[in-house]
């Protein structure tokens, strides 16, 4: 036997999920659903030797983000993940517009562990730890403090060693004298801009208008707390801690459209609670002022779930906050993540990931984490969404034992498939099916260069 084919024999003889250099994307197709917590979409890339990957794109973000990358993936192998993240990267951006690129990212890294065997964490480098702590977000919709840490408290009965809650403007914006207001501006906040049909005139016009008010920056609302308000929400989280105690770790979420000013003055108030993090006090394009806030106060200062890409991130690393908080649907995935966190320790600073998606998105974070040496806790927003660990097949039930995720060593994502049942039941409204025919992408082309 000469020596081509006794290698060839050997290959043969070795388990391998496919022969990784003749992998090729043949399709992408995408499932809308919602309530996982918030309305998704989930993609699939298939491939030439019948392996698929999965993928996610970012909550209340648009599938067009990433069906409109399909033609500029057709044909390639999934496996060069970083020429092909380069490819397409411009066609992503801040907040959900860097939905599409991360989800196919993700989907790559997906695919290129099934091809060769291996946990992408390994693909990062190995692991720092074996699980990954998680903390769970819990939101104050209660009336009284001392009902959200009756909730809180129920999360550490379930074994959550970390925890998150609302503390802003909305749990006191119907407060008679707690927020200083031009009238009639507080009434748009009460929206959400994803809700409604759309599917009149007017329906569009109120949500776009609801939208607008949503999109005028902190500095410019003309919001601001009054003594009395401030002096509810300092009543609000000592509550909260009579009823959890000091020692579990609790984070504070998005405080509202206020202004630098503001946070400051919040932050100095619940000081003696101590914060784990005051979170997205102010837009995080504001670096100065994030840098003016965190000198202020010893709270640590905490953004970044709308940063897209390493570069997006690096204003903010120099301005002193003490915790970075990506989203991997927005900063471009699993190695940009990995970057950022990495640059991030350079710092000095921790980071924690948001995460308020379904078990595909927490995977691809779950892998990061146990790869990432300054990783503090990835979130959980969906303790109360019985049918969450359900969308997916191959992972343990429940995924979150005990407030922590551990990673096997499955390859990829370590998903075997995803649930058609379960999606097909928690459709978004304006969808009629799963994984449908996107032939529609396969030709759409432009001479998509940035320079001459």
């Amino acid at each position: 036997m000469d020596a081509h084919k006794a290698a060839e024999s050997i290959e043969n003889n070795v388990r391998t999920a496919s022969r990784p250099s003749e992998l090729r994307i043949t399709d992408m197709r995408v499932a809308e659903i919602t309530g996982a917590p918030f309305q998704t979409a989930l993609l699939k890339i298939y491939t030439n030797q019948g392996l698929v990957g999965f993928g996610e794109i970012r909550d209340g973000a648009s599938a067009t983000y990433a069906l409109m990358l399909k033609s500029r993936l057709l044909g390639e192998n999934p496996c060069d993940i970083d020429r092909l993240f380069r490819r397409i990267k411009q066609f992503g951006g801040h907040g959900r517009q860097g939905g599409g690129v991360s989800a196919v990212e993700i989907a790559l890294w997906d695919l290129a562990g099934k091809a060769y065997g291996v946990p992408i964490y390994q693909m990062l480098g190995g692991k720092f730890r074996d699980k990954v702590r998680m903390y769970s977000d819990t939101d104050a919709e209660k009336p009284s403090g001392t009902e959200t840490g009756k909730r809180l408290k129920e999360r550490m009965d379930l074994g959550y060693t970390f925890l998150k809650m609302d503390l802003g403007l909305m749990q006191i914006a119907d407060v008679p004298g707690a927020v200083v207001a031009p009238v009639g501006s507080l009434e748009g906040y009460r929206i959400h801009p994803s809700r409604g049909s759309g599917k009149t005139m007017d329906d569009r016009r109120a949500r776009n208008a609801v939208y607008d008010t949503h999109n005028v920056r902190h500095p410019f609302t003309g919001l601001h707390f009054s003594d009395k308000g401030l002096d509810l929400l300092e009543q609000y989280i000592a509550e909260v801690r009579e009823v959890i105690g000091m020692e579990v770790p609790l984070a504070i979420d998005h405080v509202g459209h206020i202004s630098l000013q503001n946070g400051i003055r919040l932050a100095r108030r619940i000081e003696k609670y101590v914060p784990a993090w005051l979170e997205d006090v102010i837009p995080w394009q504001y670096t100065d002022q994030y840098r003016q806030l965190q000198q202020a106060t010893t709270v640590p200062i905490c953004t970044g779930e709308d940063i897209y890409l390493k570069e997006g991130f690096e204003p903010l690393l120099k301005s002193g906050i003490s915790v970075i908080h990506p989203d991997l649907l927005t900063s471009g995935g699993i190695l940009e993540t990995k970057k950022i966190g990495d640059a991030a320790q350079e710092h000095g600073i921790a980071m924690a990931i948001h995460m308020a998606e379904s078990p595909i998105a927490c995977m691809a974070a779950a892998h990061v984490a146990v790869a990432t040496e300054n990783f503090m806790a990835l979130e959980y927003h969906t303790v109360d969404v019985p049918w969450w660990d359900d969308i997916v097949t191959g992972l343990p039930k429940p995924l979150v034992k005990d407030g922590f995720i551990t990673v096997s060593d499955k390859p990829g994502l370590g998903i075997d498939d995803i649930v058609d049942e379960v999606l097909l039941q928690h459709l978004q409204d304006h969808t009629t099916g799963i994984w449908q025919p996107t032939d529609q992408w396969d030709e759409e082309y432009s001479w998509d260069r940035t320079w001459s």
